[in-house]
């Protein structure tokens, strides 16, 4: 008898002692943090993958202020570690892995360039490195100062549900090799290489799902059923059936503290207009 009760005693300290994966804004799971070093912790970083190869999408809230990002980046050192997530990519030429995302009207953190995501500007549907041969494959926002002005909402949008709204010979044609991707002049890191051609649609390793790369404002066509295609895409993400499946996370949802964890290929991400001068998060891909 004393193996099993050993047994159930051990189960009921994990239960304890590990925060609990609970739904929370629609359908987005959520993970509280009392402490910042559970990111170090075996059990934790299996919850925080497991979730991540299940949903695609994780909101994690700090109890505690971190404004150095010590738990994201030992998160991620971790779910390498472990579970072999890949480290870090760096993001320009002259940055490494993190990058804080401001209004910026002066001061470029890459390439004397300003990035769309340094403006105050509406950041419509993308994913992000959709011009790199090999996009990383999941992201990380942390929330430093939210906007408190009503502005900054995070959008996002499962791309499973915006598949079965194209056409099948437009997602054959996303498919294939048919787009010209222009690298932004910010995250240039080979003057050489400006631009790619590849597919906007690609399958998962393993072949058990779709994932997109997209950003409008850097697209061409190169013929005209990859235009044709394109224009559908487009269409239906200004649509009313795409509006229902759209999550919107604004700065209430996403307080001081909140880290967003998104698969990069599996959910679309836009910005609404940025209304707070202050706001701040951090991003490491």
């Amino acid at each position: 008898m004393l193996r099993p009760l050993r047994l159930l005693h051990k189960m009921w300290q994990l239960r304890v002692r590990s925060p609990r994966i609970h739904c929370h804004m629609s359908t987005v799971p959520f993970l509280s943090v009392p402490n910042p070093d559970l990111a170090s912790q075996p059990n934790h970083l299996r919850i925080v993958h497991h979730t991540l190869q299940t949903s695609g999408i994780l909101h994690i809230q700090l109890a505690l202020p971190d404004k150095d990002s010590h738990y994201i980046q030992n998160l991620v050192l971790g779910l390498h570690k472990q579970h072999a997530h890949g480290l870090p990519v760096t993001h320009s030429a002259d940055r490494g892995w993190m990058w804080d995302i401001r209004p910026s009207p002066e001061s470029f953190q890459s390439n004397n360039t300003q990035a769309r995501s340094e403006t105050m500007e509406e950041f419509p549907w993308h994913t992000d490195c959709s011009y790199e041969e090999s996009p990383p494959r999941f992201f990380a926002l942390q929330v430093l100062q939210p906007d408190q002005c009503g502005g900054g909402t995070l959008s996002v949008m499962n791309v499973d549900e915006l598949l079965p709204l194209l056409r099948p010979s437009a997602r054959q044609t996303l498919f294939s090799p048919s787009f010209r991707i222009r690298v932004p002049p910010e995250f240039v890191k080979d003057k050489g290489k400006t631009s790619i051609v590849d597919s906007l649609l690609a399958t998962n390793t393993g072949g058990k799902s779709t994932k997109l790369r997209f950003r409008e404002d850097i697209v061409t066509p190169l013929s005209d059923k990859a235009a044709e295609a394109l224009a559908e895409l487009k269409s239906v993400l200004l649509s009313s059936a795409v509006k229902a499946r759209i999550l919107d996370l604004t700065a209430q949802k996403l307080s001081r503290g909140a880290i967003i964890l998104m698969d990069n290929g599996r959910w679309l991400h836009a910005r609404s207009v940025v209304k707070d001068p202050n706001r701040h998060l951090r991003r490491v891909r």
